[in-house]
């Protein structure tokens, strides 16, 4: 660990809370990395997070943090960078807790294009609450609350969000961690909503139920599954039918950002409100003189 990584981590909250092999800390650290490149300012950013193994991060970073209830860390953060402009605002979260319960904010953080980046860690289970499925588990995987298998179709996040109206789309994994961590660099710096899939393993709950089991071994598949988007292109859809398509998958720097179009819009409701108060304030005098021109006659 560098002592550059350090200014931003509660290394005293060390041994983390996460299983050995969890894919969340090697992410986490991806991060850190990306802000100490990024040159973030303690004081000026803030993460936060809702609730879930993902979420916890929010608490091993040394910066402005909020722990936010469950499916609600966008619309916390949403607050926050309408309040504070100038703040760097990131989401940490996870496939239950922003596409389950917090789904309906995260396709309205997309519509709106807020200036904040999300970044959603997928391990495709709730690795917290027991191993429930999540919307992002595959047909025929199992979960506690889908002893015999997945019966219902997942969602593709960043297809979800790109259609939601997210100007910035990108996917990685844990297993290849220095693209996406230039990934996380990039949705940072991108002015508008930057959604980064982060897909993780989760050898505790999802691999005690699904192969491959050892966190090794889903690294290894996480690895072997991935094709960046430029080959991705080049492949059939059969052939596409159980990859991971990497790298940034939409991106238009031109999109309207909401702070932006807010402020347009608030500075013209100030302007019509002082031209109303001006052209009252004409008509009170016009009407004033012409009653004290009335007085002078009579």
């Amino acid at each position: 660990m560098t002592l550059e990584i350090e200014q931003f981590l509660h290394s005293e909250r060390l041994p983390h809370i996460w299983c050995a092999g969890c894919g969340i800390g090697i992410v986490t650290g991806a991060f850190l990395r990306a802000a100490v490149d990024l040159g973030l300012k303690r004081e000026e950013t803030v993460v936060v997070g809702g609730i879930g193994c993902s979420s916890r991060a929010a608490g091993y970073v040394d910066l402005g943090s909020v722990h936010a209830i469950h499916g609600r860390a966008l619309a916390f953060a949403t607050g926050i960078k309408m309040a504070r402009p100038d703040f760097t605002v990131i989401v940490v979260t996870g496939d239950g807790d922003g596409a389950a319960i917090g789904g309906n904010h995260l396709i309205h953080a997309c519509r709106r294009n807020i200036d904040i980046t999300c970044i959603l860690f997928n391990n495709q289970i709730y690795g917290m609450t027991g191993g429930q499925l999540s919307p992002t588990m595959e047909l025929g995987d199992r979960a506690t609350t889908a002893p015999y298998g997945q019966a219902e179709p997942p969602f593709d996040l960043c297809r979800l969000a790109e259609a939601a109206g997210a100007s910035f789309v990108a996917r990685g994994t844990a297993a290849q961690i220095r693209p996406l961590e230039k990934l996380i660099k990039q949705g940072i710096q991108h002015p508008g909503f930057a959604f980064i899939e982060a897909v993780v393993p989760c050898p505790t709950e999802y691999g005690k139920r699904n192969k491959p089991a050892s966190a090794v071994a889903m690294l290894d598949e996480e690895k072997a599954r991935s094709v960046s988007k430029s080959k991705a292109a080049t492949m059939s859809a059969e052939e596409l039918a159980d990859k991971i398509v990497t790298g940034i998958l939409h991106r238009d720097v031109d999109a309207p950002e909401f702070q932006r179009t807010y402020a347009e819009m608030a500075a013209r409701a100030t302007a019509e409100a002082a031209e109303r108060a001006r052209a009252e304030a004409e008509q009170g005098a016009a009407a004033e003189a012409a009653e004290q021109a009335g007085q002078e006659e009579d």
